[in-house]
């Protein structure tokens, strides 16, 4: 599958803008579009989650792990880990689910 820029879908879920750049029966990427205003309480979903952050700072917290995490950095949860992210600065993540969410699609 082939997503062309003009055709990436933009979403909102529980208040947070997201693009779906292109999803299958394995997998989907999306690409966060953080607000300093956004709010990413503690969650967990059956998703194995993989992200890269492009730009912006981000304080991710989950198990024993409480990180502040920026450009370049990348992350990966497995399914149904409860997480929070806190936007310090407003940018925007690359995330990768398996199996997609249907709650995104």
């Amino acid at each position: 599958m082939i997503v062309k820029s003009e055709n990436a879908q933009s979403r909102n879920f529980l208040g947070v803008d997201f693009v779906l750049l292109s999803h299958g029966p394995e997998s989907m990427i999306a690409k966060m579009l953080y607000k300093k205003e956004d709010n990413v309480p503690f969650h967990k979903h059956p998703n194995k989650q993989s992200g890269y952050v492009i730009s912006g700072k981000y304080r991710i917290v989950f198990g024993k792990n409480d990180q502040v995490i920026g450009p370049g950095d990348s992350y990966t949860l497995s399914r149904d880990v409860e997480y929070r992210i806190e936007i310090i600065d407003q940018g925007q993540v690359l995330d990768v689910f398996s199996p997609p969410r249907k709650d995104y699609l």
